[in-house]
């Protein structure tokens, strides 16, 4: 999520720290490269002409320039003028006694039916009942669409087949809410291309009488400047209580979520961030300006955590690991916990200083070899998992490398891990949920490569190797290297 931006930011940032001493001269020019990658990121221009004015405002005073570390001052400065930037924001729905109505509009293409299906699914997490309404007549496909998403998610759909007036539709609807029993009715209004005359007087007359109680813009969040323009006319129309930006696990360059609250006075209340229907979060500026500037967002991984992990199960895991067991069926369940955050590129975007493993995973296929090692395990037996130490020799090696389609010494390398993983999940019983979460996160880096073989976890060594000692090291890699595929060839 908006990785253009946040290597801009991070770059202008660094210049500052690099300088033994901040002037107002180089503080200038360090404030014109974060100028310069907001611009470069679509933010709109008069956003970013009063952000630096605040920010060099407040980072030129000589509280800041006279301070021990000027430098990380500034970021400080930036921090909380991109949270002040993107909120304050109301999370509330404003959900009333009896029928609560939500109007959701927008362009065509914004993901506005998908989003009325996600809005309808965390309403009915929160204990209401929420009944989705097909008023895009524009869209023939919009219909069919919103019946599939509430199908899947056990939502009931009101249509009306063959319908010419949506402002009928939506009145209807609401109608038959009160007979069901639905207690908030989610209007999926039409949209068009582009902003014209006719969308918008549609729109308006169900405004006027239907009279729902939030009316939110769902925009498409990777169109940059033209989002912000598109939720300006919107709210001249409409008076909008919150805009739901979406599609910004893409390549969204971070114009919209930047520039929508300024310009416009109307919060972004929440983001899309996938195409799964349980990709809706709340929008915190807070966070996002944590994400930005490539602090992490550890309060989002441990609410996401608490809500897909297993919590039975993580119990009876934790009893486990306190009574010193841990086997690899252990090991195989907590990855498979982990692995419902989602892609493991994803889940180091959150993690503080980890933004920069994302480049690496690039071009690894870490759910592939986690599928890999999974299969290695499932290949031993049940008394092999528990004590894989002892028990797996060399023939048992060459048994289970046949039944998962790996190499004899790839079944090695799990098993001469085992106890280094063992001992790391058994300290992780004393840890609490965020300190968990990173150790995780430590152990699926540390232990899986392209390849799908588990190495050994790197251990600092408190300073920098010379160049004897990487040469030294290196040629011990080539030896260890030889001796493996001399192993091969024997096992073969």
């Amino acid at each position: 999520m908006f990785e253009s931006l946040q290597e801009g930011l991070s770059s202008a940032l660094k210049t500052l720290r690099g300088k033994g001493k901040l002037s107002e001269s180089n503080m200038r020019e360090g404030l014109a490269l974060v100028e310069k990658a907001l611009l470069e990121a679509d933010v709109s221009y008069s956003v970013v002409k009063d952000f630096i004015a605040r920010v060099g405002e407040e980072a030129l005073g000589e509280k800041v320039l006279g301070s021990l570390d000027p430098s990380q001052q500034v970021v400080g400065i930036v921090h909380q003028q991109l949270i002040d930037l993107m909120g304050p924001v109301d999370h509330s729905l404003h959900l009333q006694p009896g029928v609560t109505v939500l109007m959701l509009c927008g362009l065509q293409g914004s993901g506005k039916t998908t989003t009325c299906g996600k809005l309808g699914r965390l309403i009915n997490e929160r204990g209401r009942k929420p009944l989705l309404v097909a008023a895009d007549l524009q869209r023939p496909a919009a219909i069919e669409q919103l019946q599939v998403i509430g199908e899947q998610l056990g939502l009931a759909v009101y249509s009306e087949s063959g319908a010419k007036d949506p402002v009928a539709v939506c009145q209807n609807a609401l109608k038959h809410a009160k007979t069901v029993g639905a207690d908030v009715v989610l209007l999926d209004t039409a949209g068009r291309l582009h902003v014209d005359a006719e969308l918008m007087e549609q729109l308006k007359q169900i405004d006027r009488r239907v009279q729902p109680q939030q009316v939110y813009l769902v925009v498409d969040g990777m169109t940059g400047q033209d989002a912000v323009n598109s939720a300006k006319a919107f709210n001249e129309a409409l008076e909008l209580d919150g805009v739901i930006l979406t599609k910004l696990d893409g390549d969204a360059r971070g114009g919209a979520v930047l520039s929508v609250k300024h310009v416009t006075g109307v919060p972004v209340k929440f983001i899309g961030t996938g195409e799964h229907l349980d990709a809706l979060q709340e929008f915190h500026p807070e966070r996002m300006a944590q994400r930005i500037l490539g602090m992490g967002d550890i309060l989002t991984l441990v609410e996401q955590a608490h809500q897909k992990f297993d919590q039975d199960e993580m119990a009876r895991q934790e009893e486990r690991l306190r009574k010193g067991e841990f086997t690899l069926d252990d090991f195989r369940n907590m990855m498979g916990q982990t692995k419902k955050l989602g892609p493991l590129n994803k889940i180091m975007s959150l993690l503080p200083g980890m933004g920069g493993m994302q480049d690496m995973l690039n071009n690894v296929d870490a759910d592939g070899d986690m599928k890999r090692l999974g299969g290695i395990i499932d290949s031993m037996t049940p008394a092999e998992r528990r004590n894989p130490s002892k028990l797996v020799d060399q023939s048992r090696r060459r048994r289970i490398a046949t039944g998962a389609g790996v190499e004899p010494h790839e079944v090695n390398e799990l098993v001469k891990q085992f106890d280094g993983m063992s001992a790391l999940m058994k300290e992780m019983a004393g840890m609490g949920v965020r300190d968990r979460l990173k150790r995780m996160q430590d152990l699926q880096r540390g232990l899986t490569n392209p390849n799908a073989q588990l190495q050994r976890a790197k251990l600092g060594t408190g300073k920098r190797l010379n160049s004897q000692e990487r040469a030294k090291l290196r040629k011990h890699r080539e030896k260890e290297a030889r001796r493996r595929k001399r192993e091969t060839k024997g096992n073969g």
